[in-house]
């Protein structure tokens, strides 16, 4: 089996003037992508890194990244991917937890001095002795350039690459709150995700994809990094979010497959410009990494003629079910699909027992799509596993008689009101079905009497208001049941966004329960 490094060089080899990537003014063809890595391979080994050392990789979503990837895979190295929205303590924990011997970095990423924050991990311990500074987007020698570090190595010593087995990335679970878990990757597992993507979409090196994802989290790694690649497609970027620019982008590149999460094509619909855009091309949107609300993704399909479609699962267990293009708009848009043969999958109820004969549980499951677990961290692992080793998603789903897998709720994401599980998910495709609400999410208040109520943070659509007394309203007039009605409502300019690009909820029930202890 090749590894992806051997797939680029041959494509290399085979088409070398093609694009590989875009994003905004940057280009990438498949020679540039096998040379530049090549070439920052060979930085990587004269700054004396050793095969298996973990090295630290923050840079915004472009070529770049990508390059950085495969220049560390060739070099025998594991990736340490930082989200391009992580603050200091996120990249100090993420260093400190893979004891990372070097960062690819600019000097600086948002308001923090890099430069500043590694002499300070330095001094703090962390065995960070290399730190390569990138200008751009790492596609000439200019862009690259140690920061202190002395060159002891011969290139022409380079380690053995890794192979599709190895450990070749560390990222992080993109939780809303806390400090984040570091999931192992092999490319294998990506591989085999990729033949489900093909069967799933009737993919080919004839489509262009664009990747709206963060690029160390998996649902981009595989819409970016791995599948393209492995097809020889070009995949078009975008640095920063933006869904205006998405728009524009998917027409001047006449993109085929999109990957985005349910926000974010949200926001797509938002977006005046939609209504002109000439999206012909587009005949796939994939999404996931949350509930897909069906009257948003109906407008989408409506809109754009594109089906949407998901892969259900985790960056931890990859996909546990999916829909395809064979499965009717009910299937795909109200579900998350057949259960994936090849997946082991069973329910557990709370007590960890086995209540698969049910239908409905937390699923645990088995197979060539999961991760080896968190990296270094047993406590979390066995919050993971089961005791006789399911990997646990942490969801609460249905399955039917036919295998297909309906998510009824995150078992952390739901609002308990007088002992009663409310889903937010649930709640918040109720309320998405105001005119004026462009973007909601549902999280608990604290209550003394109920314990916890529904709240509700929305973003609004331009030019409309919103009380909550017309919203209750509207819910009840579509027959909304009283359990789920909203019992209050904060409007804000925007939904504050985890490092994944998922709402951040953690941030939410924090401003909440300051709200209610200042007597807001």
């Amino acid at each position: 089996m090749e590894s992806l490094a051997q797939v680029i060089d041959r494509h290399a080899r085979r088409i070398p003037e093609r694009l590989a990537f875009v994003a905004g003014d940057a280009r990438l063809t498949w020679s540039g992508y096998a040379e530049g890595s090549d070439r920052v391979a060979n930085e990587l080994v004269r700054a004396d890194l050793r095969a298996g050392d973990r090295v630290g990789v923050l840079l915004p979503d472009g070529p770049g990244v990508h390059l950085a990837y495969v220049a560390a895979e060739k070099a025998g190295l594991t990736v340490v991917g930082i989200g391009p929205r992580a603050g200091a303590d996120e990249i100090r924990h993420l260093l400190a937890r893979t004891q990372a011997r070097a960062l690819l970095s600019p000097a600086s990423h948002r308001e923090h001095d890099l430069r500043a924050l590694v002499a300070r991990l330095r001094a703090e311990g962390l065995p960070l002795e290399q730190h390569f500074l990138v200008q751009g987007e790492l596609t000439s020698p200019a862009q690259l350039a140690r920061d202190g570090g002395a060159a002891s190595a011969d290139a022409a010593a380079r380690p053995a690459p890794l192979g599709p087995g190895d450990l070749f990335l560390l990222n992080s679970t993109s939780g809303t709150t806390g400090l984040p878990k570091c999931v192992m990757h092999d490319q294998q597992r990506w591989f085999a995700f990729h033949e489900l993507a093909i069967e799933a979409a009737d993919l080919s090196s004839r489509d262009v994809f664009c990747s709206a994802l963060p690029t160390p989290f998996g649902f981009g790694i595989w819409t970016a990094h791995v599948t393209p690649a492995l097809l020889g497609a070009p995949c078009v970027l975008l640095p920063r979010f933006d869904a205006a620019q998405l728009v524009r982008e998917l027409a001047t590149w006449r993109v085929s497959v999109l990957a985005a999460v349910s926000t974010q094509f949200i926001l797509m619909l938002e977006t005046p410009g939609l209504a002109n855009a000439d999206l012909a091309s587009l005949r796939v949107l994939f999404t996931g990494g949350e509930a897909v609300p069906y009257a948003r993704a109906a407008a989408f399909e409506e809109r754009t003629g594109a089906r949407v479609l998901q892969f259900y699962g985790s960056n931890e267990t990859g996909a546990l079910s999916r829909t395809t293009l064979r499965d009717s708009r009910e299937v795909r848009l109200r579900t998350a699909g057949r259960v994936i043969d090849a997946m082991q999958v069973r329910l557990f109820d709370d007590e960890g027992r086995d209540v698969t004969a049910s239908g409905r549980g937390q699923p645990g499951c088995r197979g060539a799509l999961c991760s080896a677990g968190y990296y270094g961290d047993e406590a979390a692992n066995r919050e993971l596993f089961t005791s006789d080793g399911w990997m646990l998603t942490g969801d609460v789903v249905e399955i039917d008689a036919h295998g297909v897998l309906r998510v009824v709720g995150r078992k952390a994401d739901f609002i308990i009101r007088g002992g009663k599980n409310v889903s937010a998910a649930a709640v918040e495709e109720a309320v998405a079905t105001h005119a004026a609400i462009a973007l909601a999410a549902a999280v608990a208040m604290p209550d003394p009497v109920f314990g916890e109520r529904v709240c509700i943070y929305a973003e609004l659509k331009p030019g409309h208001a919103l009380e909550l007394k017309e919203l209750v309203a509207h819910l009840l007039a579509r027959g909304v049941s009283v359990e789920y009605l909203p019992e209050r409502l904060v409007v804000v300019d925007a939904l504050p966004r985890s490092s994944g690009g998922k709402i951040a909820k953690g941030a939410l029930r924090a401003d909440i329960a300051r709200r209610v202890r200042a007597g807001e």
